[in-house]
């Protein structure tokens, strides 16, 4: 019998269900034959316009036959992962490694601070020892008002995190919570606590609102702390020195709770803005967090987040551990990819934002493929690979004996000595944004940095929880669904006309299915001509009297008829299998 110690931090497991599936895709593939093979026998030589316009539909049959034989590769294949925590604890908790979690914000007018506070307390709050634990809010809008609600989070946090670990509440973003979970009548201690952690939150939120609101920090509120003084010398948003403010040194015994337990480390960044410089959007930010954490906490563990998706799952940060410390398998693994899921659906998900059957069926068969995609947020980074580093054979950390260096100098003066990694000019003549750190150039700079990742030798996993990670705020109207919709199209498609091809840039360094299933998403903005032209000119054809289709009398019109009921049915199928319902499916039909 095998000891616990040499028992594996996780488990895969393959979807079951595979000969159905077999099934339906030769039967699916016998009707596209059959198809082809009527398009062949009854090509209209002899009728000039009709055959060009039939040599067109043909053309996009083939198109819509290879992008389905594209995404049936990663339903061939799905895994699933399960972690053992238990497991995790009994053998690495006095050895925990430091995690450092960025979060990112652009612009306090299109992301609230409110917002953007809540994300961070519910990351502070995660069930970790608060000594290792460091949050990293940048702020690309430079504002002193994001900065103020971060100074008022500090504070309430104080309050907040107590409260979580003493009655160990799920969801630990305040808003969320409250939202949520009526007041404990049953429970008398826990609904004294309640009522004064709520009453907190609400003038805390109702300060940093009316500020909000008020558009700017009163004189009295500025001098409260010293970082105000930072914005006596930014002329906008888009020009500005690197302000860079320590609020909570993890470091400083005063650094405390109420209840005198050690709080995290949270920083505010605002990197250097220059009109002459370019800033590469959120990868920039990203790269600027990834030096300057390097010098005051360097956890070997990173979180990215979006500032629009708080933690759902206090145990998030353990589930992780499992796979990147892994004593077989770990060493290996440079990121973890969790899934985005949302709170604020619409009941029928109108626009379809939900990304449900991507988060629950395609991205598993990504994993079992090779490896998910990075997505951006919800995502835990070995430090290394993050930075560029190459996967070796010898690659190897022994976490127990893992030598912490410690920082000596104190916070004012690291502040000080990190503004220069934040400057404009720091990356100039260096790899930055091209071998190091996230790639620059591209509107999706998190597929391309998770591409590069994995053709660097190493490997990604994917773990959906039963209790979601994360849970985030959706497009909500049809502007905000096409806007987003076309960015990651143009950005995905740009990837594939470019020397990151998976293809190219993958050949030989990622498996061959693997390079096949980034092209769901790398080739879903082209499918945009052949549906044009499948939709539009057979309709327009059938006023001129050109018929393209077998008459329903004949036999021919079956193969047709098969396709489409399989197809569809199938994609419902999958669609309920997801959590959807049936009118969510037929609005995801709609929309795409």
């Amino acid at each position: 019998m095998e000891r616990d110690n040499d028992l594996p931090l996780f488990e895969t497991k393959t979807a079951k269900g595979r000969i159905a599936y077999l099934a339906y895709v030769v039967s699916v593939v016998i009707g596209i034959c059959l198809i082809c093979a009527y398009r062949v026998i009854h090509f209209p030589a002899q009728e000039k316009v009709r055959k060009w316009i039939w040599i067109g539909l043909f053309i996009a049959e083939l198109w819509f036959t290879l992008y389905w034989f594209v995404t049936q590769s990663v339903r061939w294949n799905p895994i699933y992962r399960h972690t053992f925590k238990d497991r995790l604890s009994q053998r690495y908790e006095k050895y925990f490694p430091k995690i450092d979690i960025f979060v990112c914000t652009a612009d306090h007018t299109v992301e609230p601070p409110i917002m953007v506070i809540n994300t961070v307390l519910s990351l502070m709050a995660y069930d970790y020892p608060t000594e290792k634990l460091s949050v990293y809010l940048s702020d690309d809008g430079g504002s002193e008002l994001m900065f103020y609600a971060l100074l008022e989070a500090s504070h309430f946090s104080k309050y907040w995190l107590p409260f979580c670990k003493k009655f160990k509440i799920e969801s630990r973003s305040p808003a969320a919570y409250f939202s949520t979970v009526c007041e404990p009548f049953s429970d008398p201690i826990m609904a004294e606590k309640w009522s004064s952690i709520k009453k907190l939150y609400e003038d805390m939120k109702r300060q940093v609102d009316n500020i909000t609101t008020l558009g700017q920090v009163p004189e009295e509120l500025r001098k409260k702390h010293k970082g105000f003084q930072e914005w006596n010398l930014v002329s906008s948003r888009r020009d500005h020195h690197t302000i860079l403010q320590i609020l909570v040194d993890g470091r400083d015994n005063m650094s405390v709770d109420i209840e005198e337990q050690p709080l995290p480390t949270l920083v505010y960044l605002a990197r250097e803005k220059r009109p002459q410089y370019q800033h590469n959007f959120k990868a920039g930010a990203l790269n600027a967090l990834l030096r300057v954490s390097s010098r005051i906490t360097n956890g070997p563990i990173i979180l990215t987040m979006d500032c629009d998706m708080y933690s759902n799952n206090s145990e998030s940060l353990k589930d992780a551990l499992c796979f990147l410390m892994d004593e077989e398998k770990g060493h290996r693994i440079a990121f973890v990819q969790f899934p985005q899921c949302f709170n604020n659906l619409t009941k029928n998900d109108v626009y379809s934002s939900s990304l449900r059957v991507i988060m629950e069926v395609e991205v598993p068969g990504l994993d079992g493929n090779g490896g998910p995609p990075y997505i951006g947020t919800g995502c835990f980074h070995r430090r290394d690979a993050l930075s560029g580093m190459k996967y070796r054979n010898d690659y190897k950390i022994d976490w127990r004996v893992e030598i912490d260096k410690k920082v000596e100098e104190n916070a004012h003066v690291l502040e000080q000595i990190c503004k220069v990694l934040a400057s404009c000019s720091y990356e100039e003549n260096t790899e930055w944004g091209k071998e190091m750190g996230l790639k620059y150039g591209c509107p999706v700079e998190d597929v391309l940095t998770g591409l590069s990742i994995q053709c660097n030798g190493w490997r990604s996993v994917y773990f959906n929880p039963k209790r979601k990670g994360f849970l985030g705020f959706a497009p909500t109207t049809l502007l905000q669904a096409l806007v987003q919709n076309k960015r990651w199209s143009e950005g995905d498609l740009q990837i594939f006309l470019s020397k990151y091809c998976p293809f190219v840039y993958g050949h030989g360094k990622i498996p061959f299915a693997l390079q096949i299933s980034y092209c769901i998403y790398l080739l879903w903005a082209p499918n945009f001509f052949a549906t044009l032209y499948y939709v539009a000119i057979p309709s327009l054809c059938m006023h001129r009297g050109i018929f393209l289709f077998p008459k329903l009398s004949s036999p021919w019109v079956l193969p047709f008829i098969w396709v489409i009921i399989a197809k569809y049915g199938y994609s419902l199928g999958e669609f309920l299998w997801s959590g959807g319902t049936i009118q969510q499916w037929w609005n995801d039909q709609r929309m795409w």
